[in-house]
Formats: structure tokens, C-alpha cells, sequence
């Protein structure tokens, strides 16, 4: 310390009550009155700051140079202090502190601080002259941060105008989970709850959004205003949001009361009304089914040009972001899938309004409480809505996603610790999204809608605009009369993995079928360890005959026993509500195979799925999932043949450098889709339904895949007009016909695409068509999309896209590509997904080298950063493992087909 500090230190001592060496007698009062004030964070609650103060109100002001990318703010935090201590540390990530002071609630007794950073610990340390008694205290901190150029923190993205084309610039917050501590010095944790007031100086003519509507705005300098929003509701750092740009909204009033608006780039106009149409109605929606009212005066969704390898859309309360490709609808580029999309998506970040927002989970180990819980709702809302989309089916290919990352040995449970920042950003995957809507499926189903949508309403009730726990949960649900549900849901919740329920007998007595099962657990990679033994979980199941009865039944202590009225063919999970694996007895999958055609949807679905996971992982031959594919009736409904579609084109890229074993394959798949294919045409038809569309679309795209002649002529054809007409694609199937040029695209094609993505005047589109340079299977091209993803051409946020598009058919050489500039690749990523980005270009290698590389370069690293190469290796090394076997086996049944 030097003179004038120390100089500084004993004027300030002397002349201040607020902090001393020894209480005064007005202190020892103070601390009296304080004595039994609530500790700031429960001791079972993890927290990586000191639990000694707690925020109640942030204030704060910030004028960013969009630029320079800087920014600079001002922040008034008040606070209590419970414990006596001369510092107070909070979270700031990149920010540098110009002044800070504190002083009493009434704003008396003012001292300086000194603030210290801790950039490892994303931490500042403001230190007082003396110790500071416990009490309520103002901190204020004057400091500047930086524009980022990925979503993070307050971040800029830059897209074209939509009528002239030029250059803009419009600036977003991103700060799910660590990253408010860019925007402000902030107890940037979920239980450290908060009201929060922003006010902005942003350029005159732009328009500025936060999480509540603008209080007052009045003129400032240099062309500039301020503008000032009104206080939020308490809630945690992470839901709070800011953007300014060059923006328009649109919007309306909800019959709940709030007004709702979608603001988007100016220029979008009518491309916001499907959204608005949309939002309104699903806050009265989820106002009934959580019986708790909206509690903000408006709900915006902001789109945002560009794209993240991270996320796609985030539920700040009152002004959800969502990147412009999933929330506006384009009729010159938007598919029938992606209106779907947007709905799903939209749908799933207002859930987030009550669960999440409204009551919050305590820690990041239960952030699937936000997200599982999200997920469902959202399905269960488009169903309401939407029937005709058939949203329910989807559940099955969610709950594949899961499994497949659940089946290996580097999976965690839903309920996973998470002690690191890096363990915060790796826990948004399919296991608690996907995973966790499984789960909530299976247990509504167990306790019933009415008894489950009781104890949601309880939760709500007693939790909101605080924090909770999972067993919070569990705990209202069982209140409301869904007895034994806590067992159930700790096995499903607490341990990783996946059962495996084993048919182990059937036989038909006086006109009911009588079966017997076991309860074992599925795995890719661990099977041999597992056989016999593995985890135990409480089962639900629901048995179902084909045209018969159905009955309820949980499997308890690893088998159980099953009467059902009716001797038909037997279906071990009904409805697929349960989360596990169905390995059926030879004969029985052969009644299966045999009615197949009779068996509802959903169970087509999951029999396809269970059976197809059962085969490649070794505990069933190929011949059992590809007799089944083969089974699938030509009108089959459209997801089961977009299945279908899939399964083929999936097995065609397993044969890849035998070519005549995937001409077998095309034909047979040519066989299978052309009749849909043929009943649909290329294009649209006027009023078709929904589902046509997206069939249609997989259907091209799948035969497209196995170089199917005729689709593939019709792609170039079509490609050709744009010579003469560069509006000539335009419509729902435009990006799924350049997809397949694109792929099998030669130099004078891939030129093509790229002068047509530098004259897009649409982000969404231009984007799109920057990616597709990526899909190439050409080496030479693929070299060639990779240089240009390190140019300043295709923009920020989407040369990470083309990289991981090049890895589809050249993960090695993306790999290499990234390896050698890792430095300039890790600017183009967000700094969320940075760690799990080389990992995941790895996936699709097929060179035995790529393991022993990845683990040679996972062992230097830390435990936590570790893990998504951990799980890149474990699937790469089944693959090489069971791959030989897949082959063998599929030549034989195609052989005797």
C-alpha cells in the first residue's frame, strides 16, 4: 500500500461511523436489530460466493458505443450485509471498475471501495476501509465492459438491411447461465433474487427493449436518449435482458391483460404476425393450467439476426430472445417444419414465464426443473392448439435424443451436480430437456392430468418469485393424491441410465394373455458389466393388446407379472410414456411385425426406435429392426414415415464405400417412400395439411441423401432456373432443394451458392445459404468452405456453422481445420459451447486415430472440460466396436430379402 492510500485510509477512518475498528455504541445497536436476520442463502443451496449479503434492488445505467464495441455503466446496488466483514465479493466477467463507494440505506455515511478482480473466479472484491457492521447498504460502482461478437454477455450482431441491403448493427443480452456478470457487478447466481431497474442512452432513433416497458425517455446528447424501464418483479440475473437497434414491433393485447409484441429488424412487417398470432394466446393458456396470472404488463419476443452454437431462443422474463431464423415467418425461405418450430419454440420459452421465471430452481443441479419442465409444456400446449400437427408423436424422437446420449457410460443423471461454470454450460443437453420431458410424461401418466395439474398449482403457488428444489416439486404433486410419485421420480431423476424391461414370457389363458417380465438396463457401451445385475428403477408401465385391453402396472424389486383381457399381440409400453427399452421375445416382435400395420402411431414409433437401438447395440440381430422397417405400410402416418425415411438413409450412410450395398439400400428405400413420394408430388398443394409438407420434405431429402436419380435431376432443374430468376426457389422447400445441390455440389454450383448468399438481402436466408457451402462432399470444396468460415464474408456468428456443417462428410478434416487455428475458430463460437465444439466435429469421424488423438488431448485438460471429449470417444469406440457386426448382419437380411 503507498502513502496516499494509507493517507486516505486514516481520513476515512476517522471521520466515518459506517466503518470502524471497534462498534461504536449506534453500531451495536445496529447489529443488534440485525442479530436475527434470515442467513442470505440456505446452507443446502451450492453457491460459489460468500453467503455473507444478499441484493434486493439493482440499478443500473449503461450507454454502449455499438461501434467500438464498449460500453460503459453505472450500477446502484442495494443490499444487506449479515455478517461483519470490510469486503463484499460479487460476480464481473470483463469489466473494469473506474469507482465504487457504499453507503447507508438512507444514503449516509458514504465510503469509498477498492475493487479487486478475480478473472478465474469471475469474481470483484470491494473492499472497504474497515470492517462494515451488518446492515442494508447502497453500492454503487462506476465501470465499462465490451460489446461481444458472439452471445454473450451484451453482445452485437450485424445483418443487412431487409429493403436496401446495407450494413446494421443491432445489440442483444445473452446471460444464461454465468453471463449477466458481463453486463454488471451482480450476485449472478439463481437464488440471489432481485428487483432490477435499467435505463439505457442509446441512439435517438433506435428502439430500446428490456423486461419491462419503457417508464419515461427524454433526449440526452450527441443525438442520443435515455431511456428508463420500469422495475421488474424480483428475479434472478440471468432473466434479465436489454437490446437497442434499428428495430420495429409489432403487437397486440392478450385477453390476459398484457400486451404482447414480437420486435424484429425493420423490414420484417408481416413476417411477425404468425408469432404474434401465436403468443397471445398461450399466456391464457398457461394463466389457467398453473392458475397463476401473468404477472408483467407485456411479453415481447425480440429476434435477433444470426445464430448460436449454444442456444437458439432464452426466456428472459418479459422479453424472451429468439434468433430470427426460429421466430420469423419468411414465406420466401420458411418451411412448414420451421413454422412448426417457431410455434414449439415460442411456445416452450413462455412456459419458461411461470416455470423458471416465475418460481426459479435454486441451484444449477435442478436447472431441468426450467427446461424438462418447459419442454413438456410446450407439447402439451401445441396439442392443444395445434392437433392437426400431432405434436404428441414428437415425444418419441425427443425421448430417442436422450437416450442416445443416456445409453453410454459418460451419461449423468437429470439431476446432476454442478459446482464449475463450464458444468453449467455442458448441462443444457437432451438429457435434461429431453430426458426430463420423458420422465414429466411418465409421471403425469402415473398420477393422472387432474391430480398432476393440482399439485403444479400448489407449487406454483407456495414457490413463486422464489426459488425451489426438485423434491419441492414432488412433494405438491403427492399432496394432491399422486402417492408413491417421490419413489418413482428419485429413480428416474437421481441415476443415470436407461431400463430395459425384458418380455420373459407370454402365454394366453381363458382369453387373457398372461406375460412376465424382467427389469435389466440398456447400455451401448457397458452391456457386458450390466447383464444381470445394473441399476434398479420403479417401473410404470402401460401393457396394450392390438384391439384388446390395456392395464397398468409398475415393476418393483426388477420383474413383475401381467394379466391382460385379450390374447392378441402385446405392446409393453402403450402410448410410449415410459422411459425405457422393450426387448420382446422372438415370437412375440414376430405377432408384432405381422399387425404391424394395425398398431397405433406412437407405437410404431417407438417400436421402430426401441428395436432399431436393441439391434445396433447387440441385443437383438439386425434382421429383428429391419424386418420391422420393412413392415411400415406405404400410408403409414406421416411420422412414422418420416421414421422410416430416416432409418434408411441412416443405414445407407453406414455402407458408405460400398456402393453396392448401398444401391441395395436406395432401392429398397425408393421402394418404401416413392408412393408417398408419388401421392404428394414436389410441390405443394394448395389447403394439404401440415404434415404433408414435412413429410414431403423428408422424404426428398432422404432419397436425395441416397442419390435417388430423379430427385436429384429435379434438384438441378430447379437450381438452373435461378439463372433467370433469382426469386425462382422461393417458397417453404427452398432450403431443403439447395441443401441437395449443395451437397452434391461441383466448383461452378458451389460458386453459384456462394454469389447468391452475397446478395441475399435476408440474414435468415443468407446465413442459410453461407452454411450449405459447408455441405459439400467434394474434399476440394469442403477445404474451400472451411477458409472462408475464418473470412469476415460470412459473418460472425455463422462461419461456426459452416465448420460443423463440413464435418458431416469431413469430421477429420474439420477437426484438423480447427486444431491448426484454434485461436481464430474460438472467436467465431460462443464462449458457452467453445469446449464442447472440436468434440462434437469428432462425432462423425470413422479413422480409428481420431480416439486416440481425442484422448491424448482430453487427458491434459481439466475434469469438467474433459467431459464432452470423454463422451465423443465413448460413442466413437462403440461405433469402431459394433459397426463390423452392423454391416454383416444387414448384408445378410438385404441378401435374403
Amino acid at each position: 500500500m503507498n502513502s496516499a492510500t494509507r493517507h486516505l485510509l486514516l481520513v476515512t477512518l476517522s471521520s466515518l461511523s459506517l466503518a470502524a475498528a471497534a462498534p461504536t455504541l449506534a453500531e451495536e445497536a445496529f447489529m443488534a436489530a440485525h442479530a436475527n436476520a434470515a442467513a442470505p442463502l440456505a446452507k443446502s443451496v451450492p453457491s460459489q460466493l460468500p453467503r455473507i449479503a444478499r441484493p434486493s434492488h439493482y440499478d443500473i445505467a449503461i450507454t454502449p458505443d455499438a461501434k467500438a464495441l464498449t460500453f460503459t455503466g453505472r450500477v446502484a446496488i442495494d443490499l444487506e450485509l449479515f455478517e461483519r466483514s470490510s469486503s463484499i465479493t460479487m460476480n464481473a466477467l470483463d469489466l473494469r471498475f473506474s469507482s465504487a463507494s457504499l453507503s447507508k440505506a438512507d444514503g449516509s455515511g458514504k465510503v469509498p471501495l477498492a475493487a479487486t478482480l478475480d478473472a478465474a473466479a469471475q469474481t470483484v472484491t470491494f473492499t472497504a476501509p474497515a470492517a462494515l457492521v451488518p446492515g442494508k447498504y447502497t453500492l454503487t460502482a462506476d465501470y465499462s465492459g465490451v460489446i461481444n461478437t458472439q452471445a454473450n454477455g451484451l453482445f452485437a450482431l450485424d445483418y443487412p438491411d431487409k429493403a436496401t441491403g446495407e450494413p446494421r448493427r443491432g445489440l442483444f443480452t445473452q446471460f444464461e447461465a454465468p453471463d449477466a456478470r458481463r453486463f454488471a457487478p451482480s450476485f449472478d447466481e439463481p437464488s440471489y433474487k432481485a428487483t432490477f431497474t435499467l435505463s439505457a442512452t442509446v441512439p435517438a432513433d433506435q428502439l430500446a427493449v428490456s423486461n419491462m416497458p419503457v417508464e419515461r425517455e427524454f433526449a440526452a446528447a450527441n443525438g442520443l436518449k435515455t431511456v428508463r424501464f420500469g422495475a421488474s418483479p424480483r428475479m434472478s440475473s440471468y432473466l434479465l435482458f436489454f437490446g437497442v437497434g434499428d428495430f420495429e414491433r409489432l403487437a397486440m393485447k392478450s385477453e390476459s391483460g398484457a400486451e404482447v409484441g414480437i420486435v424484429s429488424p425493420k423490414g420484417s412487417g408481416e413476417q411477425a404476425r404468425f408469432a404474434l398470432d401465436s403468443l397471445a394466446p398461450l399466456l391464457g393458456y398457461y394463466t389457467d393450467y398453473f392458475g397463476q396470472p401473468y404477472p408483467l404488463p407485456k411479453l415481447d419476443n425480440i429476434a435477433g439476426p444470426g445464430q448460436s452454437q449454444f442456444f437458439g431462443a432464452m426466456e428472459n422474463w418479459g422479453a424472451i430472445f429468439t434468433f430470427e431464423r426460429i421466430l420469423l415467418d419468411d414465406p420466401a425461405i420458411t418451411s412448414e417444419a420451421t413454422r412448426q418450430a417457431i410455434y414449439g419454440v415460442q411456445a416452450h420459452e413462455v412456459a419458461h414465464q411461470w416455470f423458471g421465471d416465475l418460481v426459479t430452481m435454486a441451484w444449477w443441479d435442478d436447472l431441468w426443473l426450467n427446461e424438462g419442465f418447459a419442454s413438456w409444456m410446450a407439447t402439451k400446449v401445441t396439442d392443444h392448439f395445434h392437433p392437426e400437427w400431432q405434436p404428441l408423436l414428437t415425444r418419441v424422437h425427443g425421448r430417442e435424443s436422450a437416450m442416445s446420449l443416456d445409453a453410454y457410460r459418460t451419461t449423468h443423471p437429470i439431476l446432476q451436480t454442478i459446482r464449475t461454470v463450464e458444468d453449467t454450460n455442458q448441462a443444457f443437453d437432451a438429457i435434461t430437456y429431453k430426458k426430463g420431458e420423458a420422465v414429466i410424461s411418465m409421471l403425469e401418466a402415473y398420477a393422472g392430468e387432474d391430480v398432476w395439474r393440482s399439485g403444479l398449482r400448489g407449487y406454483m403457488a407456495a414457490h413463486k418469485y422464489g426459488n425451489s428444489r426438485t423434491d419441492d416439486l414432488w412433494n405438491a404433486i403427492e399432496a394432491a393424491g399422486a402417492k408413491g410419485l417421490t419413489a418413482i421420480a428419485h429413480d428416474f431423476t437421481g441415476q443415470p441410465g436407461i431400463p430395459l424391461i425384458r418380455m420373459t414370457g407370454s402365454q394366453c389363458k381363458a382369453g387373457a394373455n398372461l406375460i412376465s417380465v424382467t427389469q435389466g438396463e440398456f447400455s451401448r457401451d457397458r452391456r457386458a458389466s450390466i447383464d444381470g445385475e445394473g441399476r434398479r428403477w420403479q417401473v410404470p408401465m402401460l401393457v396394450r393388446t392390438i384391439g384388446g385391453d390395456e392395464q397398468r402396472v409398475v415393476v418393483r424389486d426388477g420383474k413383475a407379472s401381467v394379466k391382460v383381457d385379450h390374447c392378441g399381440p402385446t405392446i409393453l409400453n402403450g402410448g410410449q410414456l415410459g422411459y425405457f427399452r422393450t426387448l420382446y421375445t422372438p415370437q412375440a416382435l414376430a405377432a408384432l411385425r405381422s399387425d404391424f400395420a394395425k398398431i397405433q402411431p406412437i407405437d410404431q414409433l417407438g417400436l421402430l426406435s426401441d428395436n432399431f437401438a436393441l439391434s445396433i447395440a447387440g441385443y437383438q440381430p439386425m434382421d429383428a429392426a429391419l424386418g420391422l422397417l420393412a413392415a411400415t405400410p406405404a400410408d403409414a402416418n406421416p411420422y412414422v414415415l418420416m421414421e422410416a425415411a430416416s432409418r434408411y438413409a441412416q443405414l445407407y450412410r453406414v455402407f458408405e464405400g460400398d456402393a453396392a450395398t448401398q444401391a441395395a439400400i436406395a432401392a429398397r428405400g425408393a421402394a418404401a417412400l416413392r408412393p408417398a413420394l408419388n401421392r404428394l408430388g414436389f410441390d405443394p398443394k394448395d389447403s394439404e395439411p401440415a404434415l404433408d409438407a414435412v413429410l414431403r420434405a423428408d422424404v426428398i431429402r432422404a432419397l436425395g441423401m441416397m442419390g435417388d436419380p430423379a430427385v436429384l435431376g429435379e434438384a438441378r432443374r430447379r437450381f438452373a432456373r435461378l439463372d433467370s430468376d433469382p426469386r425462382a426457389l422461393d417458397g417453404p422447400a427452398k432450403g431443403l432443394w439447395l441443401d441437395i445441390v449443395a451437397t452434391n455440389a461441383g466448383a461452378a454450383g458451389w460458386d453459384k451458392l456462394r454469389r447468391l448468399a452475397q446478395a441475399s438481402k435476408s440474414a435468415v436466408e443468407r446465413s442459410t445459404l453461407y452454411t450449405l457451402l459447408g455441405a459439400a462432399k467434394d474434399d476440394a470444396l469442403a477445404q474451400r468452405a472451411l477458409d472462408l468460415a475464418l473470412t469476415a464474408e460470412p459473418g460472425q456468428t455463422t462461419s461456426a456453422a459452416i465448420i460443423g456443417r463440413v464435418a458431416g462428410y469431413h469430421a477429420d478434416a474439420a477437426v484438423a481445420f480447427v486444431e491448426a487455428h484454434q485461436t481464430e475458430v474460438d472467436r467465431l463460437i460462443d464462449a458457452s459451447a467453445r469446449v464442447r465444439f472440436l468434440a462434437s466435429l469428432a462425432m462423425n469421424s470413422d479413422d480409428p486415430a481420431m480416439i486416440a488423438a481425442l484422448e491424448a488431448k482430453a487427458a491434459a485438460l481439466p475434469a469438467d472440460v474433459r467431459k464432452p471429449y470423454e463422451r465423443t470417444i465413448a460413442v466413437l469406440r462403440e461405433h469402431a466396436e459394433s459397426n463390423p457386426r452392423i454391416r454383416a448382419e444387414s448384408k445378410v437380411w438385404l441378401a435374403g430379402e
